[in-house]
C-alpha cells in the first residue's frame, strides 16, 4: 500500500469513528448539555493522549496551543449545533470549512469538478428550503470556520511535533478552553464518566490521531475533499444511533459526496 493510500484509509477510519462518536455524544446532552459533553470528551482525551505520548513542550508551544484552542472551540460549536439541528445537517453545514480549503488549494480544473459535485450533495443534504433553528445553523457555520483553522494548524503541528505529542498538548488546551462552559458536578458521576470516555476515544483520540498521520501523507487539497465523506457518515450515524431517518434526496446527496471523494482520491483521474 502506498503512503498516499494509507493516508486515505486513515481519513476514512477517522471520519467513521468521529461521526458515530458524535452520535453517541448527542445521547449525553440531556444529562450534561452540549458544553458539558464537549468538555468531558476533550478532558478525557487529553488525559489519554498525555499518558500515551508524555509530551514535552518546546519552543513551538504557541503553535500547539493555537491548535488546541481551535480544536476545543470547534467541538464546542458543533455540539451546540447538534443540540439544535439534526446531526447530518449540522455536519453538512459545518463542511463549508474543509470544502473551502479544497477550493483554495486546488490547481486543476478536474479537482474543481469533484468539489462542485461534493458541494451539490451538501446543498441537497442541508435542505436549504427547510426550516432550521437559526442559532444551530450559526453554530454550525462557526464550527466550519474553526475547521479551516484545524486543518491548517494540524498540518503544521504534525510537521513540528513527533508522533502524537503535539496533539496531546493541543488537547490539554482544548479541554481548558471549554472548561468554563462545561464544568459541572454531574461530570463526576461514574456512568457519565464511562460514557464520556467512550465518546472521547471514538470522537477525539482515534480520529484526531488518524487525521494527524493522514496529513503527513496527503496534500491539504486531497484531505479537504476527502472530508466530504463527513456529511454522509454523519447522516448514517444519525440514522443508526439517533433514529434520524433519511429520505430519497438525502440518499442522493450521500451518493454525490461519496462519488466526489472517490474521484479526488483516484490517481488516474488526478494525474
Amino acid at each position: 500500500m502506498s503512503d498516499e493510500a494509507r493516508g486515505v484509509a486513515l481519513v476514512v477510519a477517522a471520519v467513521t469513528s468521529l461521526q458515530f462518536g458524535a452520535g453517541f455524544a448527542v445521547t449525553l446532552f440531556d444529562e450534561l448539555g452540549p458544553a458539558g459533553a464537549a468538555f468531558l470528551r476533550l478532558a478525557i482525551a487529553a488525559v489519554v493522549l498525555v499518558a500515551i505520548w508524555r509530551p514535552r513542550p518546546h519552543g513551538q508551544l504557541g503553535l500547539a496551543a493555537a491548535f488546541g484552542v481551535t480544536l476545543g472551540l470547534m467541538n464546542l460549536c458543533i455540539y451546540e449545533a447538534m443540540d439544535r439541528i439534526p446531526l447530518g445537517i449540522a455536519v453538512t453545514i459545518e463542511f463549508w470549512g474543509p470544502l473551502a480549503v479544497a477550493v483554495f488549494a486546488s490547481r486543476r480544473a478536474l479537482d474543481l469538478l469533484w468539489v462542485a459535485l461534493a458541494a451539490a450533495g451538501i446543498v441537497l443534504l442541508a435542505d436549504p428550503g427547510g426550516s432550521l433553528d437559526t442559532v444551530g445553523v450559526l453554530f454550525a457555520i462557526a464550527a466550519g470556520g474553526l475547521w479551516v483553522g484545524y486543518i491548517l494548524l494540524s498540518a503544521r503541528v504534525g510537521s513540528v511535533y513527533p508522533g502524537g505529542t503535539g496533539l496531546a498538548i493541543a488537547m490539554v488546551f482544548g479541554a481548558l478552553v471549554t472548561l468554563p462552559f462545561g464544568a459541572g458536578a454531574d461530570l463526576l458521576e461514574p456512568e457519565l464518566l464511562a460514557a464520556g470516555a467512550a465518546v472521547a476515544l471514538a470522537s477525539s483520540v482515534i480520529p484526531y490521531s488518524f487525521e494527524l498521520e493522514a496529513l503527513r501523507r496527503l496534500p491539504a487539497r486531497v484531505f479537504g475533499v476527502l472530508m466530504s465523506l463527513e456529511p454522509a457518515v454523519a447522516a448514517l450515524a444519525g440514522l443508526i444511533v439517533l433514529g434520524q431517518a433519511l429520505d430519497g434526496v438525502e440518499w442522493l446527496a450521500i451518493g454525490l459526496v461519496v462519488v466526489a471523494s472517490a474521484g479526488v482520491t483516484n490517481p488516474h483521474l488526478r494525474d
